[in-house]
């Protein structure tokens, strides 16, 4: 799955422009979200400096990006491009603005993975099991 993840109030604390404390349990998910196949979007505010120094303090806890703030990684022939949307197209958003607020990061990773295991089923020819309950398949 492609996850687009907000970084103030998310991954840390929201202290912007300054970088707030690390949010309990955050860079651990998030690595094994990458570990588990999982491609990982920063998509946030920052931009110039700010969002440099929130890329260095992620790679310094060993957590990289496929992409920032693009579908694609920089230096592909798409990121920046005028012929790409601005805007992200990811299978999930992580972000302190939900509707019902953020949930904590151990939720996060079990509803991940409960989509993935759905989306997966789904694609290789399983049941849906919302088509069953709804069907009585």
């Amino acid at each position: 799955m492609i996850i687009a993840v907000d970084f103030d109030g998310t991954i840390v604390e929201h202290k912007y422009p300054s970088i707030g404390r690390e949010k309990p349990f955050a860079i651990e998910t998030l690595r094994q979200l990458a570990a588990d196949g999982h491609k990982l979007i920063l998509w946030t505010v920052r931009h110039g400096e700010t969002l440099d120094q929130a890329l260095e303090w992620c790679a310094k806890r060993g957590l990289e990006f496929y992409a920032v703030n693009s579908n694609y990684p920089a230096g592909s022939l798409f990121a920046g491009s005028k012929d790409s949307s601005p805007k992200i197209e990811a299978d999930v958003f992580i972000d302190d603005h939900n509707i019902g607020g953020m949930p904590d990061w151990a939720e996060i990773y079990q509803i991940i993975n409960n989509a993935h295991q759905r989306h997966h089923s789904h694609r290789h020819g399983r049941s849906n099991a919302f088509l069953k309950n709804l069907f009585g398949l």
